[in-house]
């Protein structure tokens, strides 16, 4: 094939995908200008060699201006590069704009990029601000059917609330979520319960817990407006005071009983140590009397006892052991 012939079918093939490269910008522009968001042809040619799909960015600014929010190209291709979900942003801010609610671009764009990764969205903040919504506590994914506190007389409640919330957008960017809101009202709820002198008053004023929480105003510094809080539930529970009353007592009875236990180890060990002494006793009065027929053998031999005093207390003791064998009584070793 002749190099002519080649050159002429690529210059052909860059022609059409020129020419439909600059349809495509024309028609992009043409859209755009006729729906009254109009886009220079330099600014599409820019964000495609940026990579940004124009198409998408026109086709937004069009849905913006046709709902009368005034928002630039450059407004809307800066939040695509930060990763933002472009259309929902918009989307919620139209519908913002549609209630009466003052949320500007920056805010919307913030919320979004806030939101990412959480599960939630800057739609479902705008929703929410405008269609409150109800949170129970405590949370059935928790595992927990109830919030449970001990009155002064010492028998647990169980209480369960539902409370209206609604988004507030000022402080929906750092502010607390949904978490800190059921904390926080079980706190309340756990502080009106302790501080009842009886069950009784909880069950009889249970809006005494609403009135509570909201004179404390727990909704300070969150994401959200508590709106109004809804006891649902309120059952009685165990008398803990009667089984802590009974523990103690188990635990005073097994003290009482070790303490027992140590003084008669005590007894017995002295019992022991008296049996000892007695036994020490008697080896030492055996000693002394096997030491007395030598004490005499050396009164003889010295002369400070005669032989008719030996004889005279031999007959005493013969005396002694016959008198003791008359009156019936053991005689004692001699």
């Amino acid at each position: 094939m002749p190099i002519g012939t080649i050159i002429t079918v690529i210059l052909g093939i860059v022609a059409l995908v020129a020419f439909v490269v600059i349809i495509s910008f024309i028609n992009t522009w043409l859209k755009a200008l006729l729906a009254g968001a109009p886009v220079s042809m330099l600014t599409l040619i820019a964000m495609r060699l940026r990579g940004v799909p124009y198409g998408m960015i026109v086709d937004s600014r069009i849905m913006a201006v046709k709902a009368g929010l005034d928002l630039t190209i450059n407004q809307l291709e800066e939040h695509y590069l930060a990763e933002g979900h472009l259309i929902p942003t918009i989307q919620a801010l139209i519908a913002s704009d549609k209630a009466g609610m003052d949320l500007s671009w920056k805010q919307a764009c913030a919320i979004d990029l806030a939101t990412k990764g959480t599960g939630k969205t800057v739609g479902e903040a705008v929703r929410t601000s405008i269609n409150p919504k109800v949170i129970d506590c405590p949370n059935p994914s928790s595992g927990r059917k109830s919030i449970d506190g001990v009155a002064k007389d010492g028998i647990q409640v169980k209480v369960r609330a539902r409370v209206t919330v609604r988004t507030n957008l000022e402080r929906f960017v750092g502010g607390a979520q949904e978490e800190t809101i059921i904390a926080r009202v079980g706190e309340g709820i756990v502080t009106t319960i302790g501080s009842a002198d009886s069950y009784k008053f909880v069950l009889e004023h249970p809006d005494r817990i609403s009135k509570v929480v909201l004179v404390l105003f727990f909704n300070q510094k969150t994401a959200y407006e508590i709106l109004s809080i809804d006891i649902a539930d309120v059952d009685v529970g165990e008398n803990v005071g009667a089984k802590l009353q009974e523990a103690q007592a188990m635990a005073n009875k097994n003290m009482a009983q070790a303490q027992a236990e140590i003084r008669r180890a005590a007894a017995v060990a002295l019992e022991q140590e008296m049996k000892a002494k007695v036994e020490d006793m008697k080896a030492k009065v055996v000693e002394a009397e096997a030491q007395v027929p030598l004490a005499l053998a050396e009164s003889l031999r010295s002369g400070k006892m005669g032989f008719m005093d030996y004889y005279r207390l031999k007959n005493i003791q013969a005396d002694t052991s016959m008198r003791e064998s008359i009156s019936g009584e053991k005689p004692k070793d001699k």
